[in-house]
């Protein structure tokens, strides 16, 4: 039953009986790996995309990362802009390939090559090693940009929920080290703080797909000690990062009802303070990962809301 004051959008009910709200632990590992290797959805006149599937390195003596490129099957000889991906799934699971519907349709869409990274999950690996491979692939796309016939100005971030995180550690990441100057970053519903896990609960906020214990568990399994500790690196953490001032335009987009809600809007007010240009969402009723949600009108408006800014910044 749900309450009044928590109101789901109507349109969104169906998604929790997919996705039903459960606390995530160790046991279920392999089950929710499993499952989140199962598409996104069909794929669509596959004819209209190229895609590729490479090794790049990593950094130092870390495995080869796997980097999925999607490019619009008519402009194989034009310099495009770039979408640089990284997947959610809480820091401890899923997969570039889940996204590949959506991912061929945006390259259509945007006149835009995307390229999605398969970084190492905790807790197998904890932090650093998911940001330093999604750091390499970054590094190898600008060092190959010609040979890809990629603009390396109109290279920008994409990450939803984890994901969206990483993307914004990456680029507090890019900024201090001073070597690949990011044109944007697109975060949806990120997880940008894991102090989130040991705040006052939110009382209308997280109760739906991803709650507060699941949050506990993957920011255990990426920071490989309990969340909350005065030591964590705004590089695992983006909402800890003391300076937000030099990143790139930013887009962060949320639910009203998503655990995340209160982080990401005080993420977002910080960067606009900080003097970045940022556009910032909160969407009545939705939760997290609504953006999935095929017809629900709310999930249609923002989707719309993201592509409508990456098209502006692709093609600035």
């Amino acid at each position: 039953m749900i309450d009044s004051d928590q109101s789901i959008d109507p349109e969104l009910l169906d998604m929790l009986e997919k996705w039903p709200s459960m606390t995530v632990d160790a046991t279920m590992l392999d089950t929710i790996r499993a499952s989140g290797e199962l598409l996104l959805g069909e794929i669509v006149s596959p004819d209209y995309v190229d895609k590729q599937v490479m090794l790049v390195p990593g950094t130092d003596a870390t495995p080869e990362i796997p980097l999925t490129f999607y490019r619009p099957a008519d402009r194989a000889d034009d310099v495009l802009p770039c979408i640089y991906h990284i997947h959610g799934g809480g820091y401890i699971c899923g997969t570039a390939a889940s996204h590949e519907p959506i991912h061929r349709q945006m390259v259509v869409d945007l006149n835009c090559m995307i390229v999605s990274v398969d970084y190492r999950l905790a807790p197998e690996t904890p932090f650093p090693g998911p940001l330093e491979d999604c750091y390499a692939g970054l590094a190898w796309l600008y060092g190959n940009a010609k040979e890809l016939r990629v603009d390396p100005a109109r290279i920008g971030l994409l990450g939803e929920s984890a994901g969206g995180g990483l993307a914004a550690a990456l680029a507090l990441l890019a900024r201090d080290r001073g070597v690949y100057p990011l044109a944007f970053q697109q975060l949806v519903y990120p997880m940008l703080d894991d102090r989130t896990c040991t705040a006052e609960p939110h009382p209308h906020a997280g109760r739906f797909v991803w709650n507060n214990g699941s949050n506990d568990f993957g920011w255990r399994s990426y920071l490989g000690h309990a969340p909350g500790a005065a030591t964590v690196s705004p590089y695992a953490a983006a909402a800890r990062a003391v300076d937000l001032s030099g990143l790139p335009p930013a887009f962060v987009s949320t639910g009203a009802l998503d655990l995340f809600v209160d982080e990401d809007i005080n993420y977002a007010a910080r960067l606009v303070r900080a003097g970045v240009g940022t556009e910032l969402h909160v969407y009545p009723g939705a939760i997290h990962g609504f953006y999935l949600h095929p017809t629900a009108l709310v999930a249609l408006q923002a989707n719309r809301d993201a592509k409508d800014w990456l098209r502006r910044h692709l093609y600035p």
